[in-house]
């Protein structure tokens, strides 16, 4: 567990560097338009520098989910679907473990399986200047 929150104090570091969050018109992500998340002025969508700094440094898996609509979508990841590619475009499991804590705006810290396979997690909501939920902080490493 120390581990998660070494890399999750280094996500929300370097995310803060660039700036407050905030959600600001739409982009692309693997196919389909999803809200943009920004950190200050930089988008989020599809800019793998930040989480992949986060894995250099620390080991295990990073992502950034935005909110959209009632699923929380991968913009940013390193985590890999099984052809290897990131795991962009993908959502957060609506019936696992961390959906109810981030809607209520609380962090989930302990096991989940992320697209089949069981990781040892923390996710950390990401909230705009008003409080509101708007995207989560990811770190994860696999077990075993």
């Amino acid at each position: 567990m120390d581990r998660i929150k070494v890399s999750m104090a280094a996500l929300k570091a370097k995310t803060a560097k660039l700036g407050p969050p905030k959600i600001e018109g739409t982009a692309p992500v693997a196919g389909k338009d999803v809200q943009a998340l920004y950190f200050g002025t930089t988008k989020m969508n599809n800019f793998f520098e930040v989480v992949d700094e986060v894995v250099k440094e620390n080991g295990g898996t990073a992502t950034l989910f935005v909110k959209n609509g009632n699923d929380f979508v991968r913009v940013a990841t390193n985590v890999k679907k099984d052809d290897g590619s990131r795991a962009i475009g993908t959502v957060l499991d609506p019936n696992g473990p961390v959906f109810p804590m981030i809607q209520k705006g609380d962090a989930y810290y302990g096991d989940t399986t992320i697209l089949g396979k069981p990781y040892i997690t923390g996710y950390d909501p990401i909230k705009d200047a008003s409080g509101k939920v708007i995207g989560i902080y990811y770190v994860g490493y696999l077990k075993g």
